[in-house]
C-alpha cells in the first residue's frame, strides 16, 4: 500500500476553509495557560478545542496534538485529555504542557461538544453511515479535522512547525498511526493500546471501530502497511499483554521495522489491560523529548 492507495481508500476529503480562530476563555493553570479556542473545520462547522501554552514558551517551541480515547464515553473528549473530567491517567495533555509542550486537544466528531446525540453514540453511527452511502468515509473526516488542528498550530508564532508530535490512547492510539501516515507534518507519534490490524479485529469480541470502517481496505493491505507509510518519521507503539486492542502489536512492529531508519520505530510492551499508566505515559514523553527536543527526560 502506498500513499495514493490510502487517499483512494479514504475517499473524497472535506474541503478546508479559513480557520477564523477565536479565543473564548483563558485559565491560569500554574505553569501553563489553558485557552478554550474555536475554529472552523468546514463551512458552517466550528469546533472547540483546548490549547495549552506553557508560560515560559518561547518562539519556535515543539507542539503536540493530543487525541482523546473512545471507551464509548461520548460525553468525554478534550476535557479528559486536559484533566478536567474523567480518568486522571488520561490527562496526558496537561502533563505535556507542564513539561513545556504547546498542546492542542480538540473533540473528535461525535464526542463531547460534538455529540449532538448526548449521551448516546447515535451521532457516531450517523456520521459513519451517511458518509458511506455517499462514497465517503468517517476516517477521512477525522483525519481532515486533525489536519486542521495542525493548521492552527502552524499559524502560531510560538510553534516550530518542524517539531510537531501526536499522542493518543485507544481511539487516539489508532489515530496516532493514521494521522502521521496522512499528514507528514507530524514528526513523532506515540500510539498507546491502539495498534491492532483488521485481520485480528474481525471477531465479535473486537470488531471494527466506526471511524476505521474503510471499504475494501484489506484488498490493499492492513494497519502494518499504514505504519510503514510513517517512515522515515518516528513512531512508538505501546501495547499491553492483556488488551484486545493491542493484539498482534509485535507482529505489526516486526513487519514494519525494516522500512524505518534506525531508532525511528519503537515498541514498548507492558503488563496490564487497556491502560495508560504513569510508566507508559512517561515513556511516551521521553520518546517525544528525544525526537522533538533531541534530549532524554526519563
Amino acid at each position: 500500500m502506498n500513499k495514493n492507495d490510502l487517499l483512494k481508500l479514504l475517499g473524497p476529503l472535506p474541503k478546508k476553509c479559513e480557520l477564523g480562530p477565536t479565543v473564548l476563555e483563558t485559565a491560569d493553570c500554574g505553569s501553563y495557560i489553558r485557552k478554550t479556542i474555536e475554529y472552523a473545520v468546514g463551512t458552517n462547522e466550528r469546533v472547540k478545542s483546548f490549547l495549552l501554552v506553557p508560560k515560559d514558551s518561547k518562539e519556535r517551541s515543539p507542539a503536540v496534538f493530543c487525541h482523546h480515547q473512545h471507551a464509548s464515553q461520548f460525553d468525554l473528549g478534550k476535557s479528559e485529555v486536559v484533566g478536567l473530567k474523567g480518568d486522571p491517567d488520561q490527562a496526558f495533555g496537561a502533563e505535556l504542557a507542564e513539561r513545556g509542550y504547546i498542546v492542542i486537544a480538540p473533540d473528535a466528531i461525535a464526542f463531547e461538544e460534538r455529540n449532538w446525540s448526548s449521551p448516546t453514540g447515535d451521532a457516531e453511527y450517523y456520521e459513519l453511515t451517511t458518509r458511506l452511502v455517499q462514497g465517503q468515509t468517517l476516517l477521512a473526516k477525522a483525519l481532515h479535522d486533525v489536519s486542521v488542528g495542525l493548521d492552527y498550530l502552524e499559524n502560531m508564532s510560538e510553534v516550530d512547525v518542524n517539531r510537531l508530535g501526536f499522542v493518543g490512547h485507544s481511539y487516539g492510539g489508532r489515530m496516532a498511526i493514521w494521522a502521521p501516515a496522512f499528514d507528514e507534518r507530524i514528526k513523532a507519534s506515540v500510539s498507546n493500546c491502539g495498534c491492532i490490524n483488521y485481520k485480528d479485529s474481525i471477531m465479535r469480541e473486537t470488531g471494527i471501530q466506526p471511524e476505521f470502517c474503510i471499504p475494501s481496505i484489506m484488498q490493499y493491505g492492513d494497519v502494518e502497511d499504514i505504519v510503514r507509510l510513517i517512515s522515515p518519521r518516528a513512531l512508538r507503539i505501546q501495547a499491553t499483554d492483556d488488551d484486545k486492542w493491542s493484539r498482534g502489536s509485535e507482529a505489526i512492529y516486526e513487519y514494519a521495522l525494516s522500512s524505518f531508519p534506525a531508532n525511528q520505530l519503537e515498541l514498548g510492551l507492558y503488563k496490564g489491560k487497556h491502560v495508560l499508566t504513569k510508566e507508559m505515559r512517561y515513556a511516551a514523553y521521553d520518546f517525544l523529548d528525544r525526537h522533538l527536543r533531541n534530549r532524554s527526560n526519563s
